[in-house]
C-alpha cells in the first residue's frame, strides 16, 4: 500500500517516515520543497496526480503564540490547504487522515472531551484547526480527524527536550500545574494515521471526527516531574497556576479527551505515555536510572 504524506520534518511526519516500513506501506512524502503549504492549489495538485491509496496530512501551523498576530497565515496552512488537498481526496474517493487539536475546545470543566462535544476554541491556532476540520467534513470524502494532545518526541521542539535542557541547567522549576492533559507520543499517533489510512481503504463507513491522547492525563509540573524521573534528573519542580506564567494565547486549563470512539472503531487503544517517553529518551540518548 502506498501512502501520500504531507509533511517531513514535523514530529508526527519524521514518526511516520520511521513507522511506514514496519506496516507494509511505502511513503510518498511532501516537505516544503514539494508542498508549499501556503499554496492550496500546489498541494492539491500533488493530490490529483498522485497513484497513492490514501493520503495523510501531518503539516500544520502550530506556533499557538504566533497565531494570534499571523492568524491569517495560520488559517491558511490549517484550514484553507487542507480544504483543497480534502476536495479533491473526496473527488478521488481517497481516504483523508487529517490531524487536529484539543485546542478547538475551551478547556472548560474536569470531564474529558468526547468528540461530539461543542467546540469553542480559545484563541487563533484553535480557530484555524476547528475551520480546517470543518473543511475536511464538508468535502464529504473518507476521512479520519484525529485530535491530539501535547505532542512529544525525539524530533523538532517539543516540552520533553525543553524539560530536559532546562533541568540539566537548573535545580529547580516552575511548572504550571492547573492544565491537565494526556502527553501524546508522535510515535503512537504516526502509527494510529498508518492503521487508520489503511482500515479507511477497507471501510470508509469509519470516517468520522476521533481523540487520540496519551494517558494517564496529568498537569504540566506532573509531567516535568516523570520526564526528570525517568532521566535522572535533580530538578525540584514548584506547581504554579496558569495566570503566574502568562501568554499571548490561552491555553486550555482542561484537555481530557475521551479515547473511547478511536478504540471501538480502529481497535487502537489509549496508549501509556510512560511508556512512550521511555523510548523518547533512548532516541535522545538519555541515560536514564
Amino acid at each position: 500500500m502506498k501512502v501520500l504524506v504531507f509533511g517531513t520534518t514535523g514530529q508526527v511526519a519524521c514518526e511516520i517516515a520511521l513507522a511506514a516500513q514496519a506496516v507494509g506501506i511505502t511513503l510518498e512524502a511532501h516537505g516544503r520543497d514539494t508542498a508549499d503549504f501556503t499554496d492550496p492549489e500546489a498541494c492539491a495538485a500533488l493530490v490529483a496526480q498522485t497513484y497513492a491509496a490514501a493520503v495523510i496530512n501531518a503539516v500544520a501551523y502550530t506556533a499557538v503564540d504566533r497565531a494570534e498576530e499571523e492568524e491569517d497565515l495560520a488559517l491558511t496552512v490549517n484550514a484553507r490547504t487542507p480544504e483543497v488537498i480534502a476536495r479533491v481526496c473526496a473527488a478521488r474517493g481517497l481516504p483523508l487522515v487529517h490531524i487536529s487539536t484539543d485546542y478547538v475546545f475551551d478547556g472548560a470543566g474536569h470531564a474529558p472531551f468526547t468528540p461530539d462535544h461543542p467546540t469553542a476554541p480559545l484563541g487563533a491556532y484553535g480557530r484555524t484547526k476547528l475551520a480546517g476540520e470543518h473543511a475536511v467534513r464538508a468535502a464529504g470524502g473518507p476521512h479520519a480527524i484525529f485530535r491530539t494532545s501535547w505532542v512529544v518526541s525525539a524530533h523538532g521542539n517539543n516540552f520533553v527536550k525543553t524539560m530536559l535542557r532546562l533541568g540539566a541547567e537548573r535545580d529547580a522549576l516552575s511548572i504550571v500545574a492547573d492544565q491537565i492533559g494526556g502527553p501524546t507520543p508522535a510515535a503512537d499517533i504516526a502509527q494510529t494515521c498508518l492503521s487508520a489510512a489503511r482500515q479507511l481503504c477497507a471501510d470508509a463507513g469509519k470516517s468520522g471526527t476521533y481523540h487520540l491522547s496519551g494517558a494517564p492525563d496529568v498537569s504540566w509540573a506532573d509531567f516535568a516531574r516523570e520526564i526528570f524521573a525517568q532521566a535522572g534528573i535533580p530538578c525540584e519542580i514548584t506547581d504554579i497556576p496558569s495566570v503566574a506564567y502568562p501568554t499571548p494565547a490561552a491555553r486550555p486549563l482542561n484537555s481530557r479527551m475521551d479515547n473511547t470512539t478511536t478504540q471501538n472503531v480502529f481497535g487502537i487503544a489509549r496508549v501509556d505515555w510512560r511508556v512512550g517517553l521511555r523510548g523518547i529518551l533512548a532516541a535522545l540518548d538519555v541515560a536514564t536510572p
